[in-house]
């Protein structure tokens, strides 16, 4: 009998040891996005610690592309074939993509959008394959983020060379063209949108909308917010859900004053919350 349990312990043992390791459970990640006025997906990028920098997520793009510009704010140099590498590269929302890298250069496509103000919004660069494909995204046009899910044990391919922009039969004449176009027709874009009010504070669905928790140093908790408080109403604001608090919140701009109702226990108070600066 004790020989059985043995030989059933020791076969217990062996199928264990032979067993494939379980992979990584993917981390996923809330980036906020907006529509520009032309319709591209755009996301708030912090190159080495510097920016926010405006960049469109194209999935057509090979790489990431930031304009020289930006490369010299954020203190990015350049091999002798035009690529960067970055020490930091954080999208909003607290995405931080390790060992990426970009191509610095002028795209003729958002030179042009730029100088006639297509976009609504100053585009500094755009994201491309090498970066999104580390993650598995859902877009849902209906939320005001994208799921940014990282995928456990896969690595890109690599990039096959790019050329410059030079030498793209011409189109590389566009943007200047354009640029001409919109001096000649008195074309002045207006890039001074306000950026995303920043709140600190995360909200969830529980018998009304309740506070789950605050960030240390932010404007919510400047004004007084803590958890468990409950959301009754704000000033010019209907609320049906979290979701809808959330955008409002998105929309309003820095420096913007609410006036927040919260019910804390059995007692009623209502908190000023100054709104701060996101990304």
């Amino acid at each position: 009998m004790r020989y059985r349990r043995a030989t059933a312990v020791l076969c217990g043992l062996l199928l264990a040891t032979h067993l494939p390791a379980a992979d990584p459970k993917p981390e996923r990640v809330d980036v906020p996005y907006r529509l520009t006025d032309t319709k591209h997906v755009l996301v708030r990028v912090k190159i080495n610690g510097k920016g926010p920098f405006n960049l469109i997520c194209d999935t057509g793009a090979p790489a990431v592309f930031i304009t020289k510009a930006v490369a010299k704010k954020a203190a990015a140099e350049t091999d002798d074939k035009g690529w960067a590498n970055f020490d930091k590269f954080e999208l909003e929302g607290g995405l931080a993509v390790e060992k990426a890298r970009g191509r610095v250069e002028d795209l003729f496509q958002l030179d042009g959008m730029n100088s006639m103000g297509l976009a609504g919004v100053e585009l500094h660069g755009v994201i491309g394959y090498n970066v999104l494909a580390k993650y598995r995204i859902t877009y849902d046009f209906t939320a005001d983020k994208l799921a940014f899910e990282s995928i456990p044990n896969f690595d890109p391919p690599p990039l096959v060379p790019i050329k410059g922009a030079k030498g793209q039969g011409g189109l590389d004449a566009i943007g200047p063209l354009m640029k001409t176009m919109a001096a000649l027709m008195g074309i002045k874009p207006n890039f001074a949108t306000q950026p995303r009010g920043f709140v600190g504070i995360e909200f969830e669905e529980k018998d009304g909308i309740v506070v789950k928790s605050v960030l240390p140093g932010s404007p919510a908790e400047k004004a007084g917010f803590k958890p468990g408080d409950k959301i009754e109403t704000v000033k010019n604001i209907g609320i049906d859900d979290s979701k809808d608090l959330g955008r409002a919140f998105a929309k309003a701009g820095v420096g913007v004053k609410l006036k927040v109702a919260i019910k804390r226990g059995d007692t009623s108070e209502t908190l000023t919350l100054e709104l701060g600066r996101g990304l």
